[in-house]
């Protein structure tokens, strides 16, 4: 839930009641990514960088108001209980610039900061003409001399989806590529410790030749056979393919060639190509099946070109190289255990990971290949996913089915049978919502092992007869080193905090926290006009009102936060939640009723619940897009407790969200200690499940709004095509953004920092291409132009960093906040770096993965490290560093608001047509629903 408020308790109401994640790309593993034809922009006011090439570079050395259906209680004065009364059952349920930098886009030197001149900043406007509104989002049209990008969505495509993969020998002449490193890693650290990472280098001889064959099967009739499948499934494809290459015949040798299972075979030798015919049967008396295998050449792919890559000599990926490779290096899992997406695992459990109720935890590990300083590498990590239990189906009825004891208690128990029969149906993840809480906790702490577990399992896998090194890898003369890559990572010193009352805060040295008791906010906001609703009428988990109201009165005083009585309290219960509608309604009246006794906008209104409950996303959709007002939940059971780290954290929330400042360092951000104003964007997108292809994704962007703190955000908010990635309004979105700095602070920001979260190396051409030129198109001007520098967090990623010394790894077994890794394991000669900010103190620790796309700002590699790694220590909900740069993180919050909106939007559409299903979907594309109230258009709601 999110948190509390401050208080001013005058009357009580009661009355009238009225009638509430994506797929990201991948690696390298048949999943690469957008390959945009398009440009940096050109013209007089554009130039296309200067791309540098690394040649013959030796690898690195070194080690994120409707209808009145059971109304409420009616008002009752302060401190009295409202009258008992029958109820039904509630529905709820709760520095330096980089030597290799590219030009920057413009000519001349960069100009100075713009002066505010009350007009809004961006496309040229009419004038006399008003700022438009969020409501109004629409794609600009291109200026002349702007370069169309047409970017190929590679990376959401698997090999076998296409007919050729092609070899990536395009000109770059036309594209943008990502910056270089500028040095050989940074050096800022108060301590180093080595380290151990879980990638394995990996060994090929760069003159042999992997060679490319499409392949299509096709069923053939028979005599006598009234129709022929067009499709053939995925089991027999590779039985067909398995047929074929075991006949004997010398042409098909089966362990010098690698199948995905559809449409594509490397192979170390030349096969013959044509068509082959093969016959399947199920078993001595069943009919034959007749296939046609057809076998066609695609390329050659010479492992040479992977080698002048890693060494600097060639400046595209050879991501089809990549591709190839990879396939042979699953060959061997992919035949001994279970695969399921780019996961393996074992195909038996062990006798402690039994869950019960027909199902088991199995333990399995994911791999990738990764072009590393030190060269290829496999990354392989540990992975535990439930799977059912190989059992006769009366086993798994004594297990799913209380009393359940043989075949005779299936008519006495018919109704039970049925429903966990029905089970088998459905995937093993929806069969965990039948758990108990002991096998939940098994299956929790098998997935998030410690440290030094997660190290030993991934030794056991890498090593295992069944794991990645198989005899087909070593016919295509490819070797894998089993002892784990050695580096040493930097720690970066935490910075000096600032609060309200004592002024300088050092934090703990461990953990890298810091607490609240006996210190007060850096600006308290004061709270005289709130309101509170009480949905725990006659629940057990009641709330005790008077004692909480001053428990969180009495915090937020400590905290300097000045708040008052309630202006209005209101109870009720949990049904409330069941529609929009009644929402709508009681958030109105609450409103209304505070208006009468004390005139003014209310600030706040503190909602307590019993449970969490689906119909928390009305709650939020109703507040923020139609009333206007900041609500903050909260669970009785927490509230009534009363303890002082739970209410403070209720308070810095609602600080937050009302304008407040919680935390901020105590000296300048790196990197920007002179006058400029510089501002912090975050992106990111919220995608439907697989399912749900008819809904859109939802993109978010968030931008600081003050200086030099630049701890407050606002937020925009826009629905887009279902499962794309580009986010289509990012350019007006960010000049919305500026627009709103430039109006808050008077004087546009003369920096910009973009973090664009949730993209694969595959889709960086995209986000420089495309992204990237639609935000400069939106916010420059003849008399604007800021260097903005674009970085890509990314937390999708199966790196991770373990202490090879027991004692450098701290109470948790995992490395410290702030170890930095930028040598051995990063890109050979792209700008990236593996941090992490935040103490682990569950499981093992996994550092965000920064790749630096674009860079006008003369970052080096310290300077950068350490504005990400102190800016991590100013997010507003804790009282500890981040694992992600807040600008990321709050992104991801306002995407997943958004996505809550959607729900809602789908839900007030009427179903009684046949098309209702399409047309409630067509409604969640209106950026009307998205659109916050202006209230709250500028502050942190979201938090």
């Amino acid at each position: 839930m999110d948190g509390g408020g401050r208080k001013n308790f005058g009357r009580r109401g009661g009355g009238a009641s009225g009638g509430r994640t994506g797929g990201r790309g991948g690696n390298y593993q048949g999943q690469g990514g957008g390959r945009g034809r398009g440009g940096a922009p050109q013209g007089p006011q554009y130039q296309t960088p200067v791309q540098q090439h690394w040649v013959n570079r030796p690898p690195y050395q070194g080690g994120a108001g409707g209808s009145q259906v059971n109304p409420s209680p009616p008002p009752r004065a302060w401190g009295n209980r409202p009258p008992q009364q029958d109820q039904g059952q509630g529905s709820g349920s709760g520095g330096q610039r980089p030597a290799q930098q590219p030009l920057q886009v413009g000519v001349g030197p960069t100009p100075p900061r713009g002066a505010w001149t009350a007009r809004p900043w961006g496309p040229p406007t009419d004038a006399s003409s008003p700022a438009k509104p969020q409501t109004q989002l629409q794609p600009q049209p291109k200026p002349q001399g702007l370069p169309q990008s047409s970017a190929v969505d590679i990376q959401s495509l698997k090999i076998s989806e296409r007919q050729h993969i092609s070899s990536h020998s395009e000109s770059t002449e036309n594209r943008t590529m990502p910056i270089k490193r500028p040095d050989r890693g940074g050096s800022l650290a108060i301590r180093t410790i080595p380290l151990l990472v879980n990638h394995f280098p990996v060994n090929f001889n760069p003159d042999a030749t992997i060679i490319h064959y499409d392949v299509d099967v096709k069923a053939v009739a028979s005599p006598g056979d009234r129709f022929v499948k067009k499709s053939v499934s995925k089991s027999d494809l590779r039985l067909i393919r398995e047929k074929l290459f075991s006949s004997g015949d010398s042409r098909f040798p089966l362990l010098k060639t690698a199948y995905d299972g559809e449409k594509n075979i490397f192979s170390a030798v030349t096969l013959p190509t044509g068509e082959f015919k093969v016959e399947l049967s199920d078993g001595e008396d069943s009919k034959i099946r007749s296939y046609l295998f057809t076998i066609k050449f695609v390329n050659e792919l010479k492992l040479s070109k992977l080698k002048d890559y890693l060494m600097g000599n060639l400046s595209n990926i050879p991501r089809d190289i990549l591709q190839g490779m990879d396939l042979v290096m699953k060959d061997n899992p992919s035949r001994n255990r279970i695969p399921v997406g780019q996961s393996f695992y074992s195909p038996n459990y062990r006798a402690g990971d039994d869950l019960q109720h027909g199902l088991a935890a199995y333990r399995g590990f994911q791999q990738s290949l990764r072009p590393t300083s030190q060269g290829l590498t496999l990354c392989l990590d540990y992975s535990v996913l439930a799977f059912r239990k190989p059992l006769p189906v009366l086993e798994f009825l004594k297990e799913h089915v209380r009393g359940f004891n043989g075949v005779n208690d299936v008519t006495k128990l018919r109704q039970q049978v049925i429903g966990a029969l029905k089970l088998l149906k459905r995937y093993p993840k929806e069969q965990l919502e039948y758990l108990d809480r002991n096998a939940g906790l098994l299956l929790k702490k098998l997935s998030v092992p410690l440290s030094h577990e997660r190290k030993n399992t991934i030794y056991e896998m890498v090593h295992a007869k069944d794991g990645p090194c198989g005899d087909v890898m070593k016919n295509f003369e490819i070797g894998v080193d089993k002892n784990m890559t050695r580096v040493t990572g930097r720690v970066i010193g935490a910075p000096d905090l600032k609060l309200g009352s004592p002024s300088v805060v050092k934090v703990d040295r461990d953990k890298c926290q810091w607490n609240l008791v006996g210190k007060s906010l850096v600006e308290g906001k004061s709270i005289e006009r709130w309101a509170l609703i009480d949905f725990t009428y006659r629940d057990k988990f009641e709330l005790r009102a008077e004692t909480f109201v001053r428990n969180l009165k009495n915090r937020c005083s400590s905290l300097g936060m000045s708040m008052g009585e309630p202006l209005w309290y209101h109870s009720t219960d949990m049904r409330e939640f069941s529609s929009s509608s009644r929402i709508e309604g009681l958030l109105s009246s609450v409103v209304k009723e505070a208006t009468k006794v004390k005139s003014g906008k209310l600030q706040l209104i503190v909602c307590v619940m019993t449970k969490k409950d689906p119909g928390y996303k009305y709650l939020k959709f109703v507040s923020e897009t139609k009333i206007g007002v900041i609500t903050q939940c909260c669970l009785s059971m927490n509230a009534n407790k009363g303890q002082d780290q739970y209410l403070a954290n209720l308070c810095i929330k609602i600080n937050a969200k009302l304008g407040g400042s919680n935390v901020e360092l105590s000296g300048r951000l790196p990197h920007f200690e002179g006058k400029e104003q510089v501002m912090f964007i975050g992106a990111d997108v919220n995608h439907p499940g697989r399912k749900d292809s008819s809904c859109p994704s939802i993109a978010a962007v968030v931008g600081t709004v003050n200086w030099p703190a630049a701890n407050r955000y606002a937020a925009r908010v826009c629905p887009q095509e279902s499962g794309k990635e580009k986010i289509l309004n990012f350019g007006m979105m960010c000049s919305d953004l500026v627009n709103t700095f430039a109006q808050i602070n008077r004087v546009r920001p003369s920096k910009i920092v973009v973090f664009r979260d949730g993209v694969s190396e595959g889709q960086f051409d995209m986000v420089l291409n495309e992204e990237l030129i639609d935000l400069m198109r939106a916010i420059y001007s003849d008399d604007y132009r800021p260097p903005i520098t674009l970085v890509v967090a990314q937390k999708r990623h199966h790196t991770r960093l373990f202490p090879e010394n027991a004692r450098d790894g701290g109470s948790s077994g995992n490395v410290p906040p702030g170890t930095v890794v930028d040598t051995t394991i990063v890109h050979p000669f792209d700008f990236d770096f593996y941090l992490c900010s935040h103490y682990g103190g569950l499981g093992t620790s996994k550092p965000t993965h920064y790749y630096v796309l674009w860079d006008e700002n003369g970052f080096n590699s310290d300077s950068l490290q350490k504005l990400i790694h102190h800016m991590c220590f100013t997010f507003a909900r804790c009282t500890k560093p981040v694992s992600l740069v807040p600008p990321v993180y709050y992104a991801d919050l306002v995407a997943y608001r958004g996505r809550l909106f959607q729900e809602v939007a789908m839900e007030l559409q009427p179903r009684a047509s046949s098309s209702s299903s399409s047309s409630s979907a067509a409604a969640s594309f209106d950026q009307g629903f998205y659109t916050l109230h202006p209230e709250l258009q500028n502050i942190m709601f979201f938090v």
